[in-house]
């Protein structure tokens, strides 16, 4: 059973009010509510912008006893990627994010690295400026984000540690434009066929866990934007899950899915493909990868192993009201994160 949120405050006494999902931002978080211990506090913003051939990934993050601002370029029809960040030690909170997605802006400003997330009435103006970003050479990116759909996916997930909670909301198929230089290179993204989608959460984690996410904005052949958010493996889901689809900015919920990834040798081959369903026969999808955007740190206490693959999805897609989608060959991807920090 699918569980709507409700109006009010995130947490009582420092655990979750009430634990499930909606398509606004209906409980307010505020990080002085919190009563676990500090070192475990998790706050991001991390938009990605694609047109279907490049795309531009920025994050800007605050985990209490590290932050990162990181930039990433991809390029889909040669695939290859370059992701460069700046971490620094022992922030908790200095980074002062917002505690709303909807309002509240991010600076950043370090001698290696500028980045900027304005919201204004109308539009979010994303920002970067990287020295040194690739083989000596800086990035650039000015993007504006437009046309705000009617919904978000927005959840509250406790866990079954005390205290512990993940307040996460997802609003795709932003309207987009702008540019970025890579390498010297100018490339535009043209608002015909770029969207944008923001990925924003707050909370505490348990110190180990492994999530599956998949997102995709496109536009269909008639013109409207169609996407989706899945995602799965992290925290009490048995109120609410992440999973809906999202056609021309409104949203259709689905319940479970499962990541069919291939093994090879005992271990998860990443880079062949891939099939993905739901538990009530309204999600069948395959996928295609193209590039595989790992990153991998084992420093014994703290530990990564991040494989966010991109790739082509095509299948089908049954609404709330019963019309079957069908989508081919549209650009997106899917993950697989362990993490222990």
């Amino acid at each position: 059973m699918q569980k709507l949120l409700t109006q009010g405050k995130l947490l009582e006494n420092g655990r979750l009010a009430q634990a499930g999902y909606s398509t606004s931002t209906v409980r307010q978080y505020d990080r002085k509510d919190i009563r676990g211990h500090k070192w475990r506090i998790k706050e991001w913003d991390y938009y990605i912008v694609t047109d279907g051939k490049k795309a531009v990934a920025l994050t800007v993050a605050d985990n209490s006893y590290m932050s990162l601002v990181s930039a990433s370029f991809l390029y889909f029809e040669k695939p290859l990627y370059k992701t460069t960040s700046e971490m620094k030690f022992f922030t908790f909170g200095k980074l002062n994010l917002p505690s709303c997605p909807e309002t509240g802006n991010v600076g950043y400003a370090s001698k290696k690295v500028k980045m900027s997330f304005e919201k204004l009435p109308d539009r979010r103006i994303l920002q970067c400026a990287f020295e040194d970003f690739w083989d000596g050479t800086p990035f650039e990116c000015y993007l504006e984000l437009t046309d705000f759909p009617k919904d978000q996916m927005t959840i509250a997930t406790p866990f079954r540690k005390k205290h512990a909670f993940y307040y996460n909301t997802k609003i795709n198929c932003m309207r987009a434009k702008g540019y970025c230089v890579v390498k010297g290179m100018h490339m535009s993204f043209d608002e015909s066929d770029s969207l944008g989608t923001l990925d924003w959460g707050r909370g505490i984690w348990t110190y180990k866990n492994t999530w599956y996410w998949s997102s995709l904005q496109t536009r269909l052949q008639n013109g409207k934007t169609f996407g989706f958010n899945l995602e799965y493996g992290f925290g009490d889901t048995s109120a609410a899950t992440e999973n809906m689809v999202f056609m021309d900015g409104v949203a259709h919920k689905l319940d479970k899915v499962v990541f069919e990834i291939p093994q090879k040798n005992g271990k998860d081959d990443f880079l062949s493909p891939w099939t993905i369903h739901d538990n009530e026969g309204r999600l069948d999808l395959q996928f295609v990868p193209v590039l595989d955007r790992k990153d991998i740190t084992d420093l014994g206490v703290l530990a990564s192993r991040q494989h966010q693959v991109f790739g082509h999805f095509s299948g089908t897609v049954i609404l709330d009201n019963g019309k079957k989608v069908k989508i081919q060959n549209k650009l997106g991807f899917a993950e697989k994160v362990f993490n222990k920090w």
